[in-house]
């Protein structure tokens, strides 16, 4: 029998990183997030489209981990309701 516990780092979770000067806030849990290939498909873009979009900042995006840009959706639908002329709330 051989009753070890697991060592201690191995059960708690590394802390996420802090965020850096100039990083946009994270998004709420309730706002999922989108791809760049589902914001293309809703504007029927191209995702490289999408991506411009987001460094002139007419679109607000978070990056994983890896790298890759996430994009809000009420941000992106807000968006689209934009460019189909119509106003949220109105």
């Amino acid at each position: 029998m051989n009753d070890r516990s697991p060592s201690p780092s191995a059960t708690v979770p590394a802390a996420p990183p802090a965020p850096r000067p100039g990083d946009p806030p994270e998004p709420s849990g309730a706002d999922t997030l989108m791809t760049p290939a589902e914001v293309a498909a809703l504007f029927r873009v191209d995702p490289k489209t999408v991506t411009r979009w987001a460094v002139a900042g007419k679109l607000q995006s978070f990056r994983t981990l890896g790298g890759h840009r996430r994009y809000r959706s009420s941000e992106v639908h807000a968006l689209l309701a934009d460019a189909r002329g119509e106003r949220q709330g109105d």
